[in-house]
């Protein structure tokens, strides 16, 4: 004899002792009612734990992550404090033991599907916290599509694991369900392969962040900026105007060159001067591109040789370098010294070389 019946019989003898003549079902009924009654004040006290504890813990810690997960899940651990009383409360009714399984099975899909949406909130919780933190450490607003996918994807594995576990409860044999899980799965991974590839190199993408929208990228041996990450491909604008659609496989599979990740660019490039340039101006040429530079900001000056005497002019190798990734102020800085090194070789008389006989200056 179990807890509840001798819970209900000794209810009955109490109010046989007292002069009531009562049935079983009376007994039984207030022992339900003692029952359910110490549930309710349980989960209140519960709920007062994560409301007036936990909650004041959470609010010490310099994350708000564990305040948002105690804020979604106290609720929910309230009604499963009850769903666990209830049930304990409603089998102490032997009327009901006919149905003793049902009942069972009832409450078991019930708690399946009430952890569930707790496991659910806790992961919502969790995306949307780290969402939130890229967004301060990029100071840019997250692409939300990409983050909603992600979880009805994680949404869908949770409820698909709760429906396993309910056809379990259910004492229904897996062995055909898991077959034709197994089988419909890889049917679908083959018909949707290259669509769930690019998907998944999407999730890549918004997660590792190795480029964001705004940024300068080549892939392969195209360069342009990112207009928009989509969840199969990728828009790109590339310099000459045009648009280009790179499938998200493609990338993730592949190298990527971020120039907008550069902090600092290092440029080269080579100065020739005509072969009839005398040994005097030709030393002069390092002090006035040194200074020619220095007066060119952002451009940091690095170096200058004279690498080679060729057949058709002296060729000195440049170096300098540049504090940002930025393409465009590269070329503007770039510009700007080519100007500036034209108007002071023609104040010094100095000629610019030729790449060939025939060739253009540099």
């Amino acid at each position: 004899m179990n807890i509840t019946l001798t819970l209900g019989e000794w209810i009955n003898e109490q109010l046989h002792k007292t002069g009531i003549t009562t049935n079983t079902y009376v007994g039984e009924g207030i022992a339900a009612a003692i029952f359910f009654a110490l549930t309710i004040l349980v989960g209140w006290i519960v709920y007062h734990i994560f409301e007036r504890h936990f909650t004041k813990w959470a609010q010490k810690t310099e994350t708000t992550l564990d305040d948002e997960i105690i804020k979604n899940i106290k609720k929910p651990a309230y009604f499963f404090v009850v769903l666990i009383g209830s049930f304990y409360a409603i089998n102490q009714l032997s009327m009901l033991d006919p149905y003793t399984k049902e009942i069972a099975q009832i409450y078991a899909i019930a708690e399946i599907l009430l952890v569930a949406f707790i496991v659910t909130r806790v992961i919502n919780v969790f995306l949307s916290w780290y969402a939130e933190k890229l967004e301060k450490q990029k100071k840019k607003k997250i692409d939300n599509r990409i983050l909603s996918v992600f979880k009805k994807f994680l949404f869908g594995i949770i409820y698909l694991i709760g429906f396993v576990l309910i056809l379990y409860a259910l004492k229904i044999d897996l062995s055909g369900v898991v077959i034709g899980l197994g089988v419909g799965g890889i049917a679908i991974a083959f018909a949707l392969q290259n669509i769930l590839s690019d998907v998944f190199s999407a999730f890549s993408i918004y997660f590792d962040r190795p480029f964001e929208v705004g940024d300068y990228i080549v892939v392969g041996n195209n360069g342009g900026t990112v207009t928009k990450i989509g969840m199969k491909s990728t828009r790109m604008q590339l310099l000459q105007g045009e648009e280009m659609i790179v499938s998200n496989r493609e990338i993730t599979s592949g190298s990527v060159r971020n120039y907008k990740k550069m902090t600092k660019r290092r440029v080269e490039f080579t100065i020739r001067a005509n072969q009839n340039t005398s040994l005097n101006k030709l030393k002069k040429i390092p002090t006035i591109v040194e200074n020619t530079i220095k007066t060119c900001e952002p451009a940091e000056f690095d170096m200058i040789h004279l690498r080679e005497i060729g057949p058709f002019a002296y060729n000195f190798e440049v170096i300098y370098y540049i504090k940002t990734g930025d393409y465009h102020i590269y070329l503007d800085t770039q510009e700007k010294i080519n100007y500036a090194l034209k108007e002071a070789f023609e104040k010094e008389g100095i000629e610019f070389g030729f790449q060939g006989r025939t060739g253009s200056p540099a």
